[in-house]
């Protein structure tokens, strides 16, 4: 379990963490969302004691990452992939760290193989391609057999079977009662692996609930319907607090009425309907409209 209380990150004048209190909890897939500049990396190296907070604290399974006796069998962390010597080979690279942690050598032959590195894993590390170096991060990462696992951006580099191993083995885990947390850009994947979402913006804390009520709180009310009498359904559903755009000449969608509210309407007045589905952002619109204020970078902008 993580547990972050009132943490706070400030360099000189720049405020990176804003007073940002949140628990990840063993058992789901938990996603780290936010748009660049919102506080994700400062906040993920403060929690492997990377950096110290400037107030606040966050805790590790009850303790902070530094009073861990053996911090690798209690988190394993992929914060920067390619951050190995790279004349060592994978498997001499994965020694070292077991060695020097106190961990069992056959520890190191159990994760080549839980990353699928066995054809490579005497090979030196220079000659990994990205998506290998992230299987050796992500290796290097289990080595202790932790109960809790941070992961910045593990799927890069990967390819769709990679990303789907992934995808797999993070889902695995959480069913196994760990704590995963993962920081990602890819919303597509996190929308397949996350059960529940941090997002933060500007350093402060925009959400903590799960997946499907986070797109729900960013999702209108339209509903698509299609009818062959769409002309005169249109009429029909016109109010005051009712909008209706028409996207084909048979298809309308409809605000300000829930798709019950609507197949009365067509029951009433004996109109045929051929769809009634209920409008549901993706988890990239929601989050694009979430965390809209929060962008520090913006590329494309309303002119005023």
């Amino acid at each position: 379990m993580i547990e972050a209380q009132a943490l706070t990150k400030r360099y000189g004048e720049k405020l990176a963490v804003d007073d940002l209190t949140f628990t990840v909890k063993p058992g789901v897939v938990t996603g780290f969302l936010g748009p660049n500049g919102a506080g994700k990396s400062t906040t993920i190296r403060m929690i492997m004691g990377l950096d110290a907070p400037t107030s606040g604290s966050v805790l590790v399974n009850g303790r902070r990452y530094a009073e861990h006796t053996a911090p690798l069998r209690e988190v394993g962390a992929l914060l920067e992939a390619r951050a190995v010597h790279t004349g060592r080979s994978a498997y001499h690279h994965l020694l070292a760290l077991a060695v020097s942690n106190g961990i069992p050598r056959r520890r190191v032959d159990e994760v080549i193989d839980l990353v699928g590195l066995e054809a490579v894993a005497r090979k030196r590390v220079g000659g990994f391609s990205l998506g290998m170096g992230q299987r050796l991060g992500i290796a290097a990462a289990m080595l202790g057999d932790p109960a809790t696992l941070v992961l910045d951006e593990p799927v890069n580099g990967l390819d769709p079977q990679g990303i789907l191993w992934i995808r797999n083995l993070l889902r695995g885990l959480a069913a196994q009662g760990r704590t995963v947390f993962v920081s990602s850009h890819l919303m597509s994947e996190m929308a397949l692996t996350a059960e529940h979402l941090i997002v933060v913006g500007r350093g402060r804390l925009i959400a903590d609930t799960s997946v499907t009520e986070f797109i729900e709180s960013a999702s209108s009310s339209a509903v698509r319907v299609r009818s062959p009498q769409a002309a005169r359904l249109r009429s029909l559903l016109a109010g005051p607090d009712v909008a209706v755009t028409s996207e084909e000449d048979s298809v309308l969608q409809v605000s300000g009425m829930t798709a019950a509210d609507i197949g009365l309407v067509a029951l009433r007045e004996q109109v045929p309907l051929e769809e009634l589905t209920p409008v549901r952002a993706s988890l990239e619109e929601a989050f694009m409209e979430l965390t809209d204020d929060a962008v520090e970078y913006g590329t494309e902008r309303k002119a005023s």
